[in-house]
C-alpha cells in the first residue's frame, strides 16, 4: 500500500484530542447543571438519558472522522504483481568500518563521510543491482544484491565500527565474501550479462595478510575492483568512544603513544590497478563519487527483474463511503430511551388531564 498524500494521516492525532476535550467538557458541564438543578432533580432530569447511546453517537462520530482522514490521504493497493525489468551493472560495496574510520581529518568523519557518499551513489543509480560488504579483520555480506534500494540504505545506516569482532583491517576477507556473494549471484541469474563492480571504500590500512590470491579469483570471475580511498595524507588521531558515545580518549600503540591515521592511497591504488579498475578519493571538493558513477555508466549493462507490485489504484471511495456512513449514524443516534420518554409524556398528560378535571 502506498499513500497518494500522507501528510494528511498527521491529523489522525487530532481525534484522541477531540476525544479528551469531549470528556472533559461533559463533565464539566454535568457538574454545572448538578450544582444548579440540585442533585435529586438532576438525576430526575437524566432519568431517560441513555449513556450506552451516547457512547455509540460519539464513537460513531469519532470513526467517521478517521475514516475519512485516511480516505483523504488516498490510500492506493497494487492490483497485481508484473515482472518488471531493469537495466544496470552488478555493484557490490565494500565498507571498512575499522577504528581507523573514525578518524575526523574529514568531517564529521571518514566512516560518516563515507557513509554519506554511499547514500548519494544510492539515490543516483538506476536499475543497478547493488549489494553491502562490511569488514575489518573479518567480512560479512550486510546485504545481497537487489534492486531494493531503500533496503540497502536500511543496512548502511546502521554500519558503525563498534558492530565489528575486530578492529584491523584485512582486505583479502572483503574479497573473498565479495567472490562468493558474486558467485551467489550468477547462479540465480546466470543469463544476465552485467559487468560485476566490487567498490572497496576504505583508507588503505590493511593489517591482513596479502590479498593476491583473491584479488586473482576476483579477475578469473570478471570483477573489476574500483577503490575509493578516504581520509588526508597528514592524517589524524583515532578515537575511543563508550557505550553512551562520550570521548574517552585516543587509540594508542603498544608503546603507548597516541596513533596517527594516515590515507594509504598506494594500497588502494595498487588494488584497483591489479583488478582492471580504477582508484578515486573522498575529500573535501573532490569529485570521487561522481567520478565512479560516469565510469560506471560507460560498463556493460545487463538486463535484471523483478516482482512487483503494479497498477496501484486509489481506494478512497470505500474508506469514505463507510466513514460517511458513520457520520450519519453518529448525528441520528439517540441519547434518550424511547420508551422512557414515552413513558414521562403520557405521566405528564395525566396529570394534567387529572388537574383539568
Amino acid at each position: 500500500m502506498i499513500w497518494q498524500d500522507s501528510i494528511f494521516l498527521w491529523l489522525l492525532l487530532i481525534i484522541p484530542l477531540l476525544i479528551g476535550a469531549n470528556w472533559w467538557y461533559n463533565k464539566k458541564l454535568d457538574k454545572k447543571r448538578k450544582s444548579y438543578f440540585g442533585a435529586d432533580l438532576f438525576e430526575r432530569l437524566r432519568s431517560g438519558f441513555w449513556p450506552r447511546g451516547k457512547r455509540i453517537r460519539m464513537g460513531s462520530l469519532y470513526i467517521g472522522l478517521a475514516l475519512l482522514t485516511i480516505a483523504a490521504a488516498g490510500p492506493k493497493i497494487g492490483t497485481e504483481v508484473r515482472e518488471v525489468k531493469r537495466q544496470g551493472v552488478d555493484l557490490l560495496i565494500g565498507l571498512d568500518l575499522s577504528d581507523s574510520m573514525n578518524t575526523e581529518d574529514v568531517k564529521p568523519s571518514r566512516l560518516e563521510k563515507a557513509k554519506y557518499e554511499v547514500s548519494r551513489l544510492v539515490d543516483r543509480l538506476n536499475g543497478d543491482r547493488v549489494g553491502l560488504v562490511v569488514f575489518t579483520g573479518e567480512a560479512y555480506l550486510q546485504a545481497p544484491m537487489t534492486l531494493d534500494y531503500s533496503a540497502l540504505r536500511m543496512f548502511l545506516n546502521i554500519a558503525e565500527t563498534d558492530q565489528m569482532p575486530s578492529s584491523s583491517t584485512n582486505f583479502s576477507a572483503a574479497m573473498e565474501t565479495a567472490s562468493e556473494a558474486f558467485k551467489s549471484t550468477d547462479e540465480d541469474s546466470q543469463n544476465v550479462q552485467a559487468a560485476k563492480v566490487l567498490l572497496i571504500i576504505s583508507d588503505g590500512e590493511n593489517h591482513g595478510e596479502s590479498y593476491d590470491e583473491e584479488l586473482n579469483q576476483l579477475l578469473e570471475q570478471n570483477i573489476s575492483v574500483y577503490t575509493l580511498g578516504i581520509g588526508t595524507k597528514e592524517g589524524g588521531t583515532i578515537p575511543l568512544y563508550d557505550e553512551d558515545g562520550s570521548l574517552m580518549g585516543y587509540k594508542r600503540n603498544q608503546q603507548g603513544e597516541v596513533i596517527t591515521s594516515t590515507l594509504q592511497s598506494s594500497v588502494l591504488r595498487s588494488i584497483a590497478d591489479g583488478a582492471n579498475g580504477e582508484y578515486y578519493e573522498i575529500r573535501s571538493g573532490s569529485l570521487g563519487i561522481d567520478s565512479f558513477l560516469g565510469r560506471l555508466d560507460e560498463l556493460q549493462q545487463g538486463e535484471f527483474s523483478s516482482q512487483e507490485y503494479a497498477d496501484f489504484k486509489n481506494q478512497y471511495q470505500w474508506l469514505a463511503g463507510v466513514g460517511l456512513l458513520f457520520l450519519f449514524i453518529g448525528m441520528v443516534f439517540p441519547e434518550f430511551k424511547i420508551y422512557e420518554s414515552r413513558k414521562v409524556t403520557k405521566e405528564h398528560r395525566n396529570k394534567v388531564g387529572s388537574v383539568e378535571g
